[in-house]
């Protein structure tokens, strides 16, 4: 009579397949590890943010305007202003002015001159600095009124006062180099207005 597997001989076999399943199953572990290349680590840096640039403002013309307006005088205006604005910040033009003698939409330049001739008044020329012409025509020193001498670059109310001044004391002028003789008035300023001056007839 045949007797069956003996407790010692299944616990054996018991440990013999528990081995062996763990020594199969580290097989495998470590066979995939071997072939299953790994994933390469990717750093992303995000794009550095553009910094604007602080806008810059356009820095004012600066513009005399004198002759027929109520408030001649220096002016700050913003850049593309035409003489019409010029105008309209002196106060406006004064009811003897004559704006068809103006071409009232001409751009503006720094250290530009704007000069509103008067009702029958030939404008004078002045001449602007950095180029351009405000309008055109001569002032006669022996007839301007002082408000017109204003008009010559370099030429304030106090001196264009004095010019009258002297013209009516001295008599007109006989050349126009006798300028000169006006208390305040050089050689430099005289090469700035010679070319806007006359005697007239």
């Amino acid at each position: 009579m045949k007797q069956g597997p003996t407790v010692k001989s299944r616990v054996y076999l018991i440990l013999t397949l528990v081995v062996g399943l763990i020594a199969g199953g580290a097989i495998v572990y470590f066979t995939m590890r071997t072939t299953t290349p790994s994933m390469p680590i990717v750093v992303s840096t995000p794009l550095p943010t553009p910094t604007p640039f602080p806008s810059s403002t356009p820095a004012p013309i600066r513009v005399h305007v004198s002759g027929a307006v109520r408030q001649p005088d220096v002016y700050e205006l913003p850049p593309g202003s035409i003489v019409k604005d010029a105008i309209e910040v002196a106060g406006g033009p004064s009811p003897d002015a004559d704006l068809d003698g103006v071409n009232l939409a001409v751009e503006l330049r720094d250290q530009q001159q704007v000069y509103v001739p008067r009702q029958g008044e030939i404008a004078p020329m002045v001449p602007a600095v950095g180029g351009g012409v405000a309008s055109t025509g001569l002032v006669n020193i022996n007839t301007a009124t002082a408000a017109e001498l204003e008009a010559l670059p370099g030429i304030g109310p106090k001196t264009a006062q004095t010019i009258v001044e002297y013209r009516e004391a001295n008599g007109p002028f006989e050349s126009i180099e006798d300028i000169m003789n006006v208390p305040g008035i050089g050689e430099g300023t005289f090469e700035k207005i010679k070319g806007g001056i006359t005697l007239g007839s």
